[in-house]
């Protein structure tokens, strides 16, 4: 076994390839470890498993831990967590990253709680820092700054775990930016027997059939986004979006106020409690501009605001900024496009 006090990433694995949310941690754990001048581990479950480790160190992973059973694939909870669990008490990772999806939310507080650790959910940054006990005085160097948007969005918490360990957080998809490492990176993979880790009861469970639909909506990764708000006032004036995301080739998104209005389906919502995008172009119609919005979109590399209020925080962050009725707006916007663009 490799060293103890390592940052780890655990790695979900799905037809065959890792997904999009750990690769993005394990480019973020990599900079962490940097930063902490300690190794950076990676952890998959599952089976045909062959190969998979060539891409997670390409991600900049010294150790992959492979954790290889048909029993283990497709998820289920008991196994996957006494995996994890055991090899934590073995190996003693001060950090833990998962993704927060589906399997991430559900695997992470079993874990957490059976390591007494605690953990931080849907964190929006990862960061390495001191902390000073404000009663004893004690000091901690290089803690894990879980830092998330708390009591419903109007305050940025930073959270730290000072005694416990490992200090375990999770990240949504999206959220951090996914970047190879090194092509040429070396790093060497430990091949978990599983009989040693996971009990024969803990197979309880078995999975006979799974359908899973696919979304139909992908603005995750669409270049264009048009994204309205609640300003749009109406269902009516909100497919005036989709006509003008046709027009540019884009995908419509939403802020929660329009989703909860009815004005569109939640797939399409962006933000703290949606999805977080980096477009080329974020066209933003009818949104103030909450900072649980913000926290979805701020990174993309073009904002345009179009909004009758001129001081809408929204404004603050935008490269341009339309004054005016979304509704009269945006038929004038497809209209010199389509006349520019033949």
């Amino acid at each position: 076994m490799s060293n103890k006090n390592n940052l780890i990433v655990y790695c979900e694995f799905e037809d065959g390839k890792v997904a999009d949310v750990s690769l993005e941690l394990l480019t973020k754990g990599r900079q962490l470890a940097t930063t902490l001048g300690v190794q950076l581990e990676a952890v998959v479950i599952g089976d045909n498993l062959k190969d998979v480790e060539k891409e997670i160190i390409r991600y900049g992973a010294d150790t992959v831990y492979k954790a290889e059973d048909k029993r283990l694939y497709p998820y289920t909870s008991n196994p996957h967590a006494a995996v994890l669990i055991n090899l934590f008490k073995e190996i003693e990772p001060q950090i833990c990253l998962m993704g927060a999806t589906c399997i991430g939310r559900d695997l992470g507080p079993r874990v957490s709680s059976c390591l007494h650790s605690g953990l931080t959910a849907d964190c929006t940054s990862l960061e390495i820092g001191n902390h000073t006990d404000p009663k004893t005085g004690k000091e901690y160097q290089n803690l894990l700054y879980q830092i998330r948007p708390a009591f419903g969005g109007n305050i940025v918490a930073t959270i730290v775990n000072p005694d416990c360990r490992p200090q375990m957080a999770t990240v949504r998809e999206g959220v951090m930016k996914k970047q190879i490492h090194d092509n040429n990176h070396k790093g060497k993979v430990v091949n978990l027997d599983v009989k040693k880790y996971v009990k024969p009861e803990d197979f309880v469970v078995e999975i006979i059939d799974r359908h899973i639909e696919k979304s139909k909506v992908n603005i995750k990764n669409s270049p264009i986004i048009v994204a309205g708000g609640y300003g749009m006032g109406s269902k009516e004036n909100f497919d005036l979006l989709f006509e003008l995301a046709d027009t540019l080739g884009a995908e419509v998104g939403a802020s929660r106020a329009a989703v909860d209005a009815g004005f569109t389906e939640h797939d399409r919502q962006i933000g703290q409690t949606g999805v977080t995008v980096r477009p080329k172009l974020y066209i933003a119609c009818g949104i103030s501009g909450q900072i649980q919005h913000i926290a979805g979109m701020q990174d993309s590399a073009m904002i345009i605001s179009v909004n009758n209020d001129p001081n809408a925080p929204i404004n603050d962050i935008a490269d341009y900024v339309i004054t005016g009725n979304a509704e009269d707006v945006i038929p004038k916007l497809i209209k010199y496009y389509k006349k520019n663009s033949k």
